[in-house]
């Protein structure tokens, strides 16, 4: 008679429970400040065109190209700087990202002609378009569980939100007690926050060797 007792050495394995890193809440905070670096840095500077014009003497075309060098940098080298992210790891080029953001704000306050600002609103778009892509691909790769990365992305949102909301608002408090470049000094506390954050409290990442759009999260620790 053939016994039908399994012993308990016999039963299958349980799986694995799969350690979450706590350091992903920290990483969304970290997510959130570099996008309210851009997006403080495109709301504010609308509000101190008047005074650009008056200080600086600039001229309409000079207004517009400062405010278009900004945007064409940034969309022509975003694809590509995603790439580069993919490759070199997403840390790395968000850290650069905030590092070239930051230091281009300062330059700003040394900004004497049209010409200075636009060339500074340049290294600006490069810097916006090293960081913006990590973010998301930060984002997406930290956090696999699908409740927990809903709740990432409606934080992300609400900080875009809040940001565009905050931003003529303190432009406009900054504007009134103190001159343009104000507006401009405003991201480099943030940065500097930002980077420091991400240093402490981020793991690097990259895309795996198959050239796969999933996201590989490396285990290597931060520093």
């Amino acid at each position: 008679m053939t016994s039908n007792i399994v012993r308990d050495d016999d039963a299958a394995p349980e799986a694995p429970v799969t350690r979450r890193d706590p350091r992903r809440w920290w990483t969304l905070v970290v997510l959130c400040l570099s996008l309210l670096v851009l997006v403080v840095d495109n709301t504010v500077l609308n509000l101190a065109i008047p005074s650009l014009m008056r200080d600086l003497r600039a001229t309409p075309a000079d207004v517009q190209w400062i405010i278009d060098a900004y945007v064409l940098v940034f969309a022509g080298l975003l694809l590509t700087s995603g790439s580069l992210s993919d490759r070199y790891g997403r840390r790395r080029l968000l850290i650069i990202g905030l590092a070239v953001l930051g230091g281009a704000s300062l330059l700003a306050l040394a900004a004497t002609e049209p010409w200075h600002l636009i060339a500074v609103r340049v290294l600006m778009g490069v810097g916006g378009s090293l960081l913006m892509p990590s973010t998301l691909s930060i984002l997406i790769t930290v956090f696999d569980n699908e409740q927990e990365r809903r709740v990432a992305f409606a934080a992300w949102s609400a900080v875009a939100m809040v940001g565009m909301v905050a931003g003529p608002i303190v432009g406009g408090f900054l504007l009134q007690h103190y001159w343009w470049g104000s507006v401009f000094l405003l991201n480099v506390p943030v940065a500097v926050l930002a980077i420091g954050a991400a240093i402490v409290f981020m793991p690097e990442s990259r895309a795996p060797p198959g050239g796969s759009t999933r996201s590989a999260w490396c285990c290597r620790p931060p520093g």
